[in-house]
Parts: C-alpha cells; sequence; structure tokens
C-alpha cells in the first residue's frame, strides 16, 4: 500500500529503488505523470520520497490510492513537508524556483536511505528505472553522485557563456536528474573555497549560498556546480540521452547518445510539456498523462504518441520521432515479455 513503512530485513531483490521529488506550487499533476512512468515500465519495487507543501500532501495520497492495485503494489510512497536543516527557511524557499532547494537537504533529511534517484517534477521515464540505479554500480570509489551536461556544445552552453561563478567541468551539469549515494556524499568531507579544511555536506551548503547567492541564476543546480567544480573526483558524468531536453534538439540534434540508443529520461524543462514551443516534448507528457493504466502499451500509449509525433514534423525535435520512440518501444516489449513469463510461469505451477 502507499505510505507503508519498509520492512528493514527484506532480501535485496525486493529493495527498493529510491526515487524523490519536490512539488510546490501548480506541480501536482506533473508530479503525478512522473511517477505514473516511473511505476508504468519499472521492474523493481519503487519508494517514492515526496516533499510537498503541506496543502498537497491530501492531494497526493489521494491521487496515488486511487491507482489500480496492479501498480500500488509496484511502490510505497511518503510524503514529506518542506524543510530545510540550516539557514533561513524563506531565503532557500525562494532560491530560483519554489522549493527547489529541498533536494539539496535531502542527505541530511533521508538518513536510513542508502541511494537514491532525485527528478524535477518536470521529468518522464521512457525505460525502467532500474537501469538508472545500475549506474550506482559504476561509481568508482570516489564518486557519490551522478548528473547529465548541461550542455553538449559548450560554445552554446549556457555556463560556458553567462556564468558568473565556478562550475563543473567545460558546460556544467543538469541536476534535473540526479543519482545519489547519501551515505558516501554524508561521510565525505568537501573541499571548498570558504575553509582550507574540507567540510560536512550540511556545514557547506549555507555558508556555500550565502558567498555566491548575488552570483547564481539556476539556484540550486548553480551550487551543485559550484561543488563538483571543487570536488571533481565525487562526480560521475552520465550520458544526455539520461536528461534530455529541448536544447538537445531545438537547434538540432546534439545528444549522440539518444540518436543510438534512443531517449532514457526526458526531461521537459522551460514549461515544454504545457505550452506549444516543442510539441514532441508535450505529445509524450499528454500521451503518458493519458494513458488509463490497465490498458494495452502499444495501443493505448505507443500508437497514439506515433500519431501526435506526425504532428510535429515542423519542429526540428518532431523531425527526429526515433530518438523519442526507441528506448520506449524497446522498454514496452520488455514489459510485454515479462508479464508472459510471469503469466506462463503462474500457469506452470497450477
Amino acid at each position: 500500500k502507499p505510505g507503508e513503512q519498509k520492512h528493514p530485513k527484506e532480501p535485496p531483490s525486493l529493495q527498493c529503488m529510491h526515487l524523490a521529488v519536490v512539488a510546490c506550487g501548480d506541480r501536482l499533476e506533473e508530479t503525478l505523470i512522473m511517477l505514473k512512468s516511473a511505476v508504468l515500465f519499472s521492474s523493481r519495487r519503487l519508494c517514492f520520497h515526496i516533499f510537498a507543501e503541506d496543502s498537497l500532501k491530501p492531494e497526493f495520497e489521494k491521487k496515488l490510492k486511487e491507482w489500480p492495485s496492479s501498480y500500488t503494489k509496484k511502490f510505497e510512497s511518503n510524503i514529506y513537508p518542506i524543510t530545510f536543516s540550516v539557514g533561513n527557511a524563506q531565503e532557500w524557499k525562494k532560491l530560483f524556483k519554489p522549493c527547489a532547494a529541498q533536494r539539496l537537504f535531502l542527505p541530511v533529511i533521508l538518513k536510513d536511505v542508502d541511494s537514491l534517484l532525485y527528478v524535477d517534477t518536470d521529468v518522464l521515464f521512457l525505460r525502467p528505472i532500474d537501469d538508472i540505479w545500475h549506474i550506482l554500480k559504476e561509481f568508482n570509489s570516489t564518486q557519490l553522485a551522478a548528473m547529465a551536461p548541461e550542455h553538449e556544445i559548450p560554445k552554446i552552453g549556457w555556463y560556458s557563456r553567462f556564468a558568473r561563478h565556478p562550475y563543473y567541468g567545460t558546460t556544467g551539469v543538469n541536476s534535473g536528474v540526479m543519482l545519489m549515494n547519501l551515505t558516501r556524499i554524508r561521510s565525505t568531507h568537501f573541499k571548498n573555497s570558504l575553509i582550507p579544511a574540507g567540510l560536512t555536506w550540511e556545514e557547506m551548503l549555507y555558508p556555500l549560498y550565502q558567498k555566491y547567492k548575488n552570483y547564481i541564476t539556476w539556484g540550486d543546480q548553480d551550487l551543485l556546480n559550484i561543488i563538483f567544480y571543487f570536488n571533481p573526483e565525487c562526480l560521475y558524468v552520465f550520458p544526455c540521452q539520461w536528461n534530455y531536453r529541448p536544447d538537445h534538439c531545438m537547434y538540432g540534434s546534439n545528444c549522440r547518445g539518444a540518436e543510438e540508443e534512443g531517449v532514457s529520461v526526458l526531461h521537459g524543462n522551460r514549461g515544454v510539456f504545457h505550452d506549444d514551443k516543442q510539441p514532441t516534448f508535450k505529445a509524450l507528457y499528454e500521451v503518458i498523462r493519458d494513458f488509463p493504466f490497465e490498458d494495452n502499451l502499444f495501443q493505448s500509449l505507443y500508437y497514439p504518441l506515433q500519431s501526435k509525433f506526425l504532428d510535429t514534423v515542423h519542429t526540428l525535435c518532431g523531425r527526429i520521432p526515433q530518438v523519442f520512440l526507441k528506448q520506449i518501444e524497446k522498454t514496452m516489449k520488455k514489459v510485454y515479455e515479462n508479464r508472459v513469463i510471469v503469466y506462463l510461469g503462474a500457469n506452470h505451477r497450477y
């Protein structure tokens, strides 16, 4: 059931993949569609950690309970209030987007969680979370978080042109999809520009914000870029198909990983799920939103998507439909193969 506590001694095969999101203001529907995409395609059990304004908590509880039991049994959900453990809460709340800074405090709040995937509300999974979860095993001994580059081409990247603060690598990183080993984050002393000695994550956050607050534009993402500028050995950079944004196609396709493998995680930043600037992104959002849980994935999701994409060919993103469809088609086939195996196995037993 949603909200029930995980048994501490469950076998590894049943252990949760932890997914965290922060929802404030009008982000209820968007967050639910993101969670829906996670549940539709993932194999292993999911634990949702939803940080929400008080007014949204009953709405989340109500909506998640309305999902069919065949899906609610695949996850448990915990809903938390927005809290900041250091510094001025009102100041943190105003950083970039309402409540976005909450994510910086996840290592401090979720003390019993070893690792998690944080995503912005405007994200859709087009393949099982299991696949991005496996990246945790690819971390070397110093890496404790993973993000994708902010841009693939430095000369047209935002950070390389406009940033007034240190940032990671040549283009900076985008924090909309962030894999975190919280245990390592909690136990690490980070190099910084504040004092010669290392600081823990919690010790560093507020002084870092105070130092750079007049120079940052993208809030928590900028602070993360500053942290990993000073601690590059701590970051694993995953390829752009794991955080695919309009910038990857609106000026021409520039995410090679997505061209080869298809988009794995779609990030509809700058509101593109809700306006008409990037109809390809909006089409994916609407099709997943409107998909009835128990329906046939191909009939009620894939084919409507193909149909909607025909209306997007006037845009550069719309001219590469295979980039958006490749991974989701593969994922659907896998979902059906798994169902057939389970079904045949059940029949065989009886």
